[in-house]
C-alpha cells in the first residue's frame, strides 16, 4: 500500500505526472479494470481520456474515470435489489430512476406546487420575491449540501436558522424551504427518484457501510487516481480517507489556492486533511504555463488581501531573471500598450514588495467612462492582437464576473463587425435562454399547434431571424406580421389550421421589402413544419430537434457555419431525451384526489411536459461538450471561475469590469448557505459581516492567484 500526496499551484505539472502513473500502470500489466480516476467533475478528466484513447495502451478503454457521484450512482444500480427496501423507497421492486439536474427540478415543482397553492412563500407572509426557478435551485442547494455534509435532510433548515441573523418573519422563509425539502425527499422516495442528494445519501448511508459492498469496491478499485481533491465535497473526502489506506497505490493531487467550487460544496480543508494518510508528500514548483512576471503579480495582489503566497521561481536564477527581461522586451512593442497605467504612486502595493520582477510590465489598466466605451477598447485590442502580432484567438480570453445576455450580444457582435471569430460558455445558464434553442422551442410550438401552447409574436419573430440567413429583425418582424396568424379560428379548432400563412400568396410591395429570397426559405420552412403536422405519430422532441437542425443547418438558414448554435441543439438534444427517458417511467403526477394515475405519459404528454419545464427558465444540467476546446479558433468570453475550472492556460486575458463588486461577493441566495452547510463550520456559530468579509476576500485571492498561474 502506497499514498502519494502530490501538491503545488496550478501550472506545476501535476496532472501531468498523474497521467504518466497511469500509463506506467497500464504498461506494466496493471488489469485496467482495476484502476479508477476520480475527478470532481467530468470535465476536469480530458488529460486522462487523452491518453486512454492511445490505442497502444492494452485495456485503456476499461479504465472507470468517474466522479464521486458517479461511483454512487454505478454501485446504487447494481445492488438496487440489496438496499431499496431498506433505504425506504416505495417500489423496491422497480428499477431506480436516476434524475438530473433538469428532470430534478420537473419533479420537485411537481412536489411542492400543493405546498406553493396553499400560500408558501406569499410576499404577504414571508418578505422575499423569488422566482420559481431560483427557489427550486435553492431548495436542491440545501438538499445536496445536506447529503454532502451527511446532515439529515429534515434538519437544514434549523441548521440555517440557527446560524443566520433573521428576521421572525424571515424564519418562516426557511420554515417553508424546509417543508418543500422534507415534500420532495417523500416524493422521490414513492417513485424510485434519485436525485444527486438522494444518490450520494444512499450510498453513503446503506451502501459504504455494508461490509459486502464495501469490499466489492475495494477488490475492483484496487489502484487509484484522484485529481483536483480540493475542488472536490467533504463526502468524497470521508469515503476517500477510509479508502486509501486499502489500495494498493494511489495518487491524490492537491491545487494550493484553489477551491473554487465553494457553491458546489467544493471544501478545500477537509481535502487538505488526506495529506495526513500519505506516505510521500510531493510538493512540485516551477510553472509551466505561466512566466515569472504573472505569476510575480498574482504573488502581490494575494498580499494585498492579507495572504502570502510562495514564489514559484525558486531563488530567481538566471533563467528566470532571462525571461523577465524577455517579457519586458516584448511588453514594449505589444499590442497592449503600458503607458495608461496609473500606478505612478511607488508606495504602490503592487509595486512596493520587495522582487527584482515588476509586475506592472505584464498588466495595463484601462479605465473608461461608460460600459460599452469598455468593450470597444477590448475589442480594438484583440484585433491588434489577432492582426498585427498574429496571436491565434485561442490564446485570447475575455473574462467577467458574469456574462450577462447584453455583454455577450455587444461583445460578439463588435467582434463579427471586425470579422473576428468569438464564442461563449456560460454552463449555468438556462437553455431555454439560448438564441438557438429558443428558436427551437418556438417552432416546436409553430408545429403542433393542437398543444395550444402558440408562442407570442415576438418570440416567431426572433426564431425567423435566427432561422433564415441574412434575415435581420426589422424584415423578420414584417414578416412574421403577414404570415402568423395565430387567432383567425378558435383554439378548438387548432389541429385543422395552418399557423403560418403561405409566403408564395402574399402580395404588393410587401413582399419585395421582406425579399424573394427569404420567401423561398420561410416556404420551405413552413413545408417542412407542415409535414410533421401530418404525421399520424408526433415524433419525440429530441428527434424533432434533430430533424430540424438538419433543415437549419443547411446553407441558406441560420445555423449553416454557426458551431455554437450547434453546440447549443447538441446540448437541447441531450437534455429532452433524458428528460424523455425518466418521464416516461414515471406515472402522470398526482391529480386533485392526491393519487397518482396509474397510466404512463403518452408522447404528447412528454413534449408538452418538456416545454413547460424547459421555458420556466430551469438551471441547465452540465454537457461535456460544452467544455471542450472549440475546434476553430476563436475569442472566448466566459465567467471567470467558469474559465479557471476548465484548466486550459492562454496567453492573454481581459478582465471586464474590475472594479464590480461580482469579482468577490456571493450571489445572493437567502434560503441556503454555501459556508454555513458546510462539515467542517461549527452548528450554531453565528455567521457574521466579519465573516462574510472574510469569504469575500478569500474567494477573491484565489480567484486572482489562480488567473494568473
Amino acid at each position: 500500500m502506497t499514498i502519494t500526496f502530490i501538491t503545488g499551484p496550478a501550472g506545476v505539472g501535476k496532472t501531468g505526472r498523474a497521467v504518466e502513473t497511469l500509463r506506467g500502470w497500464l504498461t506494466n500489466n496493471i488489469p485496467a479494470n482495476n484502476i479508477l480516476v476520480l475527478v470532481p467533475q467530468l470535465t476536469l478528466a480530458q488529460p486522462y481520456r487523452d491518453l486512454l484513447r492511445d490505442s497502444q495502451l492494452a485495456g485503456a478503454g476499461t479504465v472507470d474515470v468517474l466522479t464521486m457521484n458517479g461511483l454512487a450512482l454505478k454501485t446504487i444500480d447494481l445492488f438496487w435489489p440489496l438496499i431499496a427496501a431498506p433505504a425506504g423507497f416505495g417500489r423496491p421492486t422497480a428499477p431506480p430512476i436516476f434524475l438530473s439536474i433538469e428532470t430534478a427540478q420537473y419533479y420537485l415543482q411537481q412536489a411542492i406546487t400543493p405546498l406553493l397553492r396553499q400560500g408558501y412563500f406569499d410576499p404577504n407572509v414571508v418578505p422575499l420575491t423569488i422566482s420559481l426557478p431560483r427557489l427550486m435551485s435553492q431548495i436542491l442547494d440545501n438538499l445536496n449540501k445536506a447529503a454532502l455534509m451527511g446532515l439529515p435532510h429534515t434538519q437544514v433548515g434549523q441548521r440555517l436558522a440557527a446560524s443566520v441573523a433573521l428576521e421572525p418573519s424571515s424564519r418562516v422563509a426557511l420554515e417553508h424551504t424546509q417543508a418543500c425539502v422534507n415534500r420532495f425527499r417523500e416524493f422521490c422516495l414513492a417513485r424510485n427518484l434519485l436525485d444527486f442528494s438522494l444518490r450520494i445519501e444512499t450510498f453513503d448511508r446503506h451502501l459504504w457501510p455494508v461490509a459486502g459492498v464495501k469490499q466489492f469496491i475495494l477488490n475492483r478499485y484496487r489502484y487509484l487516481i484522484v485529481d483536483n481533491i480540493e475542488e472536490d465535497n467533504p463526502f468524497a473526502h470521508r469515503i476517500l480517507r477510509d479508502w486509501l489506506p486499502k489500495t494498493a497505490e494511489s495518487l491524490v493531487i492537491y491545487d494550493e489556492d484553489a477551491g473554487y467550487r465553494i457553491f458546489l460544496g467544493a471544501n478545500w480543508r477537509t481535502a487538505h486533511k488526506l495529506s495526513d494518510l500519505a506516505d510521500d508528500t510531493i510538493r512540485l514548483t516551477g510553472s509551466h504555463v505561466a512566466p515569472p512576471l504573472m505569476l510575480e503579480l498574482g504573488r502581490r495582489a494575494a498580499r494585498i488581501l492579507g495572504v502570502d503566497v510562495a514564489v514559484q521561481t525558486e531563488n530567481l536564477d538566471l533563467e528566470a531573471k532571462a525571461e523577465a527581461k524577455q517579457d519586458q522586451d516584448i511588453s514594449k512593442s505589444s499590442a497592449i500598450p503600458n503607458n495608461q497605467l496609473p500606478i505612478t504612486n511607488p508606495q504602490s502595493p503592487i509595486s512596493n514588495l520587495q522582487s527584482p520582477l515588476d509586475p506592472r510590465v505584464v498588466m495595463t489598466f484601462e479605465q473608461q467612462r461608460f460600459y460599452p466605451q469598455m468593450i470597444d477598447w477590448v475589442v480594438a485590442r484583440i484585433a491588434a492582437l489577432i492582426k498585427e502580432d498574429g496571436v491565434s484567438p485561442n490564446e485570447i480570453v475575455v473574462l467577467a464576473p458574469f456574462v450577462s445576455d447584453a455583454l455577450r450580444f455587444s461583445f460578439a457582435n463588435k467582434m463579427e463587425q471586425l470579422g473576428l471569430p468569438a464564442r461563449s460558455h456560460r454552463p449555468s445558464r438556462p437553455l431555454s435562454e439560448e438564441p438557438a434553442a429558443k428558436t427551437l422551442l418556438t417552432l416546436a410550438r409553430l408545429a403542433y399547434p393542437h398543444w395550444q401552447l402558440l408562442p407570442e409574436p415576438f418570440d416567431v419573430t426572433q426564431a425567423m431571424a435566427q432561422s433564415i440567413a441574412g434575415l435581420d429583425l426589422i424584415r423578420a418582424n414584417l414578416l412574421t406580421q403577414v404570415v402568423y396568424r395565430p387567432h383567425q379560428k378558435p383554439l378548438d379548432a387548432l389541429a385543422n389550421i395552418d399557423i403560418l400563412y403561405p409566403f408564395e400568396q402574399i402580395e404588393g410591395n410587401i413582399r419585395d421589402r421582406i425579399s424573394y429570397d427569404v420567401g423561398v426559405k420561410f416556404d420551405r420552412l413552413r413545408t417542412w413544419l407542415l409535414g410533421l403536422q401530418n404525421q399520424a405519430d408526433p415524433p419525440v422532441l429530441d428527434h424533432f430537434f434533430n430533424r430540424l437542425f438538419e433543415l437549419l443547418s443547411q446553407p441558406g438558414f441560420g445555423f449553416h457555419g454557426r458551431q455554437e448554435s450547434g453546440e447549443v441543439v447538441a446540448n437541447l438534444i441531450d437534455s429532452a431525451r433524458q428528460f424523455r427517458q425518466v418521464a416516461e417511467q414515471v406515472p402522470l403526477a398526482a391529480g386533485s384526489n392526491g393519487q397518482d394515475d396509474v397510466r404512463l405519459p403518452t408522447i404528447d404528454e412528454l413534449n408538452r411536459a418538456y416545454l413547460a419545464t424547459i421555458e420556466e427558465g430551469i438551471a441547465a444540467a452540465q454537457y461535456i461538450r460544452s467544455w471542450d476546446a472549440a475546434p476553430d479558433e476563436a475569442v472566448l468570453i466566459t465567467p471567470a471561475t467558469t474559465f479557471l475550472m476548465s484548466n486550459r492556460p492562454v496567453d492573454y486575458q481581459f478582465w471586464l469590469d474590475a472594479g464590480s463588486s461580482g469579482w468577490w461577493e456571493r450571489i445572493a441566495q437567502p434560503l441556503t448557505h454555501p459556508y454555513i452547510l458546510t462539515e467542517d463550520y461549527p452548528a450554531s456559530r453565528p455567521w457574521t459581516d466579519a465573516d462574510e468579509v472574510a469569504a469575500q476576500q478569500d474567494r477573491l485571492y484565489r480567484l486572482v492567484v489562480g488567473l494568473t498561474r
